[in-house]
């Protein structure tokens, strides 16, 4: 079992940057594989980000090459780094959580077992 807990949401102003953290309880944090979610009012979830527990990153059409997702097994931690936010960015974004092998990505939210409660981000014009 695995417990996730997002932290880093907030309001920020157009253009600028923030970084989410979601710190992940257990010892086999390292087996498993991450991704982030986001979801808008009255909009389904999407993928913003995934990564293998290898390093093997994948991205969301949203991503636009603006956001990075990182871990450090050694500190339970998945990361996704959002610069350059737009208005359009403003959403809960989740953080996930699946056992796979070392290099499986998971691009789907239905194939993720694990879920945390969720960060919101706002994004002012």
């Amino acid at each position: 079992q695995v417990q996730l807990v997002e932290s880093g949401g907030g309001l920020v102003q157009a253009g600028d940057s923030l970084r989410l953290s979601c710190a992940a309880s257990g010892r086999t944090f390292s087996s498993y594989a991450m991704g982030w979610f986001r979801q808008a009012p009255g909009k389904e979830r999407e993928l913003v980000a995934a990564i293998s527990w290898s390093g093997t990153s994948a991205y969301g059409d949203l991503a636009s090459g603006r956001f990075t997702i990182s871990r450090d097994n050694a500190k339970n931690t998945v990361y996704l780094q959002m610069n350059s936010l737009k208005p359009e960015d403003t959403a809960v974004y989740y953080c996930a959580a699946d056992r796979a092998g070392a290099w499986d990505i998971r691009l789907k939210d239905r194939d993720y077992h694990y879920w945390g409660q969720g960060t919101q981000v706002t994004v002012s014009s």
